[in-house]
């Protein structure tokens, strides 16, 4: 929004001459002079915010922010019935067919661009006269940050990666082999460790929630701690902890050193990495506590483009207020879907799987303020969804204050939250149970801070006190950590490598698949005897609702059944928009429609899986859900022609179609 991408775009282009086009083949900067750029903090400044206006292209935009997020247990979009070659294979986690997929290359360099760029800076600013200066230390630690989270996207999403610390200068080997994400992991949470202290809060300077700041780097160091202690995978196609496989007792390149509390100390151990994840959020807790304030205001703001530097979002990506795809993609391709009228059109590309929905409980605030059932036409008009197109009803470009030119679609300028104080909240409780084996009373407590705002004051001794207290092991507080994450950043597609660092996206997908056909079995009273179907037969098989005055009224939430409305006429759908007035009712398949029926010549009915279970995820086969889900990404034809050591074998890659 406010922050100055799209100004410095000239200045930045006369500075960074490395090429776009192939990481491994960057030109001399021959017109980049560092000790003339990095002499005061104003060239400085516009510098850094060349590496930040590399957020603002398609690459970052939607696809690695949220598009490529699915499918998890959360986030989920049905692809079509077969492989295609685009980002729908990304979704069913066949991302081994795309070696050619011209995407694959531009999003892998999009985030060396971004690295080189940070190193300039940091070697720039770390050589400069003004090195001393706040202003440049506060930027030498954006540019760690800025490095950071750009290796924390390829570890996800590729693994294994070549780390480059230096910027690339005419004569250096670029065609680098790849480095164990784990060493990367700790190298970034070294930098970040050694510069958070120089850092402003984000109340502290003008750009404030818009720009990496202390609050966002403390964040980060125990998200990467997280990641670190956790589980990826490993070039035999295996999941595995650091631990399992290197020598974190000896490998001064796994190792972090840090002070807390006046007492040094090294991680190394994935225990040990807990502990640092640990300390670094009681940091940010004890020096900038924050309340947690309206759930859906969050959001609300961030349509409204209302800036809030004392918030509970520690950072936000800033999109601009340009005219082109620089200003974002968020409230198009995810968002509740809204055609026609003053505000534009989407093209939703996020959804949710229809199980989280119901994994919530009823009372909890944050289900309708994170799925949508209802999309918009000529901004008032509302239309029906399904119950497998629920969209993230968390950003809406009807609540946008600056009017789009009618028929447009992205461009939107809301802002992208990569992190709030409540993630850090939860990795600290998460951190205290693992290692004390069990939830400790801090963990409990902060288990309890993130619910509490998400249940009416009458409901607060049953749903939070008597249910954080009820957990009393390991594995029941694990297990409520993962929904409680579930449930609080459901559409802010943190869920994929959640679940990876976990180790149970495996097990995620087959309960997911397997709660969809038990509520289509309920929905056709198939197998009520079982408890896994009949624990879904109160629900919705249908859903009647009318349409009054533009607003759809349902007569049954999908919570519950609902008996046929006392009229003559339903229609079975509206999507032509004419079902209006009280007492006119559509009907519209809720849970019926998670399973085929099909009716044969002779009247016999037979039933199975619907297209969707059975396309969403179907690069895993793996009914147990204990094998190792085939997540990451192949590195693309054109990367690998330039390069004489980079391979795509292992890492669980599957390359046909069988």
């Amino acid at each position: 929004m406010k922050l100055k991408h799209n100004i410095v775009l000239l200045f930045v282009a006369a500075l960074f001459t490395t090429s776009c086009e192939d990481f491994l083949s960057p030109e001399a900067p021959s017109s980049f002079y560092p000790d003339y750029v990095f002499s005061n903090t104003g060239d400085a400044e516009k510098v850094l915010l060349g590496v930040y206006a590399l957020f603002a292209t398609d690459d970052y935009t939607s696809r690695m922010s949220n598009v490529w997020m699915q499918n998890t247990d959360v986030e989920a979009t049905a692809p079509s019935a077969n492989p295609d070659g685009s980002r729908r294979d990304v979704w069913s986690l066949q991302g081994g067919l795309l070696t050619s997929w011209g995407e694959m290359d531009s999003r892998w360099q999009n985030n060396y661009l971004a690295i080189d760029r940070a190193n300039q800076c940091l070697e720039g600013m770390l050589a400069s006269p003004e090195k001393d200066n706040p202003d440049m230390k506060m930027m030498l630690g954006e540019a760690y940050c800025l490095r950071a989270y750009r290796y924390f996207l390829l570890c996800n999403f590729w693994g294994d990666v070549p780390y480059f610390r230096e910027a690339a200068k005419y004569g250096m080997e670029l065609d680098r082999q790849k480095t164990d994400k784990n060493i990367i992991y700790s190298g970034m949470i070294q930098d970040l460790v050694d510069c958070e202290g120089d850092m402003y809060y984000m109340n502290q300077f003008v750009d404030g929630v818009e720009r990496m700041n202390r609050e966002f780097a403390l964040g980060m160091i125990a998200r990467l701690s997280l990641f670190r202690a956790g589980y990826g995978m490993t070039k035999e196609g295996v999941m595995k902890r650091a631990d399992d496989y290197l020598d974190v007792a000896n490998d001064e390149s796994l190792a972090v050193t840090y002070t807390v509390g006046g007492q040094t100390k090294t991680a190394r151990t994935s225990q040990e990495y807990y502990e640092l994840a640990k300390a670094y959020c009681q940091k940010l807790i004890s020096e900038r506590p924050k309340e947690l304030g309206n759930y859906a205001k969050i959001f609300r703001d961030e349509c409204e483009q209302f800036i809030n530097s004392n918030g509970e979002t520690l950072y936000e990506v800033a999109f601009g207020t340009g005219t082109t795809n620089s200003r974002g993609d968020v409230g198009w391709c995810i968002g509740t879907a809204v055609t026609g009228g003053t505000r534009g059109t989407t093209t939703i590309q996020v959804y949710f799987a229809p199980p989280y929905y119901y994994s919530f409980d009823p009372k909890d605030i944050r289900r309708d303020v994170t799925c949508s059932k209802v999309s918009y036409v000529n901004n008032t008009e509302q239309r029906m969804e399904s119950v497998t197109t629920l969209t993230v009803g968390k950003w809406n470009r009807l609540w946008m204050t600056n009017d789009q030119v009618e028929g447009s679609s992205k461009s939107t300028g809301i802002n992208w939250p990569l992190m709030r104080y409540s993630d850090v909240l939860l990795m600290l409780a998460e951190a205290e149970n693992e290692i004390n084996g069990g939830p400790s009373a801090l963990a409990k407590e902060m288990l309890k801070t993130v619910r509490q705002r998400a249940f009416d004051a009458a409901d607060q001794t049953v749903k939070v006190e008597n249910y954080v207290n009820d957990l009393a092991s390991k594995e029941a507080f694990f297990n409520a950590i993962v929904n409680e994450r579930a449930w609080e950043f459901g559409g802010e597609c943190l869920r994929k490598f959640d679940l990876v660092r976990w180790n149970i996206y495996g097990q995620k997908i087959v309960e997911t698949k397997r709660a969809i056909n038990n509520m289509g079995k309920a929905a056709y009273e198939l197998e009520l005897d079982n408890p896994e179907v009949a624990k879904y037969a109160h629900l919705a098989d249908v859903v009647y609702y009318e349409r009054i005055a533009g607003t759809i009224v349902f007569l049954n939430n999908p919570d519950q059944k609902a008996e046929t409305p006392p009229v003559d006429a339903i229609t079975e759908s509206d999507k032509d928009g004419y079902v209006s007035g009280a007492g006119i009712y559509a009907k519209k398949n809720w849970t019926k429609s998670l399973y085929k029926e099909t009716t044969a010549t002779d009247g016999s009915k037979s039933y199975a899986s619907a297209d969707y279970t059975n396309w969403s995820w179907r690069g895993y086969q793996d009914e147990t859900g204990q094998s190792a889900v085939p997540y990451l990404l192949p590195i693309g034809t054109s990367t690998l022609s330039s390069s004489a050591v980079l391979k795509n074998d292992g890492y669980g890659h599957v390359f046909t179609n069988n």
